[in-house]
């Protein structure tokens, strides 16, 4: 499996901004994925999450309320949508995929076996 995140740029607070992360290889409904993030001087961390046949999603604290991840398996692609924007959450966003995550793996980002190449939000005050 190969990803492809896109979509990030530069926004002012409040703003919102979709992130896509598109799959090639194989049948993309069968893996796990989720949206890391890591600020500059940061470690990584989880964003959100969402099964392979997208029934079940999980979020991060810090995210709830505001991102939604979805994903079109018909189109191999997932997606981060980002709403109310905040300065903290300038980051460079990563997509990561695994076949088959139990719920509580979702936040570990040493399980997953695919990345993307990631691509940056900046949220200016």
């Amino acid at each position: 499996v190969q990803l492809q995140a896109s979509g990030g740029g530069l926004v002012q607070a409040g703003d919102s901004l979709r992130l896509s992360c598109a799959a090639s290889g194989r049948s993309f409904s069968n893996y796990a994925a989720s949206w890391f993030r890591q600020a500059p001087g940061k470690e990584r961390e989880f964003v959100a999450g969402i099964s392979g046949n997208g029934v079940s999603t999980y979020y991060a604290d810090s995210v709830k309320g505001r991102f939604t991840i979805s994903r079109d398996n018909t189109r191999n692609t997932v997606y981060l949508e980002m709403n109310s924007l905040k300065p903290e959450d300038t980051a460079v966003y990563y997509c990561a995929a695994k076949y088959y995550l139990a719920s509580y793996d979702y936040p570990r980002s040493h399980m997953y076996d695919y990345w993307g190449q990631g691509t940056l939000v900046t949220v200016s005050s």
